[in-house]
């Protein structure tokens, strides 16, 4: 094992688990497609994964096992947001004067609310704790302490490109989000996906 070895298993580890769209990349691709906040968006997205990562490389992860309490509540609280924000898609699905992107719809949301939604939908996630501090943390286990740097750094660098490539690579997919029915069918398939996450945090 080498720094090389332990930065590509990092970066590869986490894009693997990372790509699936869930709650929160669904979020970072809407913000992107309506081009609102996409920087603050991805840097605490980023920032968030990379400070998760570096507890999971470092041994929270025994921590979290040890009292899954922590994770029980995390599942209640993730659950809960998660519905209020399906029920904000779906309100978004019906109101067509919310769909346009820009000044030709509704005003922007500011940076404050937009950046502690994208917080909540990686804080609450107990899906997070899961991959990135259980499952990651495992993967790095075997490393010893001066090549799991490199792991962790290549953890991190994967979820930027990631975070990155989804908030400002959504903005090729403009041209097909120009009439608010694609905007419709898009809430209305977040909200769908929010109240199937949250009911799986319930029963499981």
């Amino acid at each position: 094992m080498n720094l090389s070895s332990a930065f590509a298993n990092g970066f590869s580890s986490t894009a693997i688990l990372i790509i699936a769209i869930g709650a929160q990349n669904a979020f970072v691709l809407r913000q992107g497609l309506r081009r609102e906040h996409v920087l603050p968006v991805v840097a605490v997205c980023a920032l968030s994964d990379a400070i998760l990562v570096q507890a999971g490389v470092w041994g929270l992860g025994s921590a979290v096992q040890a009292h899954p309490a922590l994770l029980v509540a995390a599942r209640w609280l993730g659950a809960a947001f998660l519905l209020a924000y399906a029920a904000r898609a779906l309100l978004r699905a019906y109101r067509p004067a919310a769909m346009q992107v820009g000044s030709e719809g509704t005003a922007p949301a500011g940076w404050q609310p937009v950046v502690l939604t994208a917080m909540a939908f990686t804080w609450l996630n107990p899906h997070v704790y899961l991959d990135t501090v259980l499952l990651l943390g495992a993967i790095a286990s075997p490393y010893p302490p001066s090549l799991r740097m490199g792991f962790a750094a290549g953890a991190s660098l994967a979820s930027l490109v990631w975070f990155a490539s989804l908030g400002w690579g959504a903005r090729w997919l403009a041209p097909l989000f120009a009439s608010p029915h694609a905007w419709r069918v898009l809430d209305a398939v977040v909200a769908a996906m929010m109240v199937a996450l949250a009911v799986g945090l319930l029963l499981h």
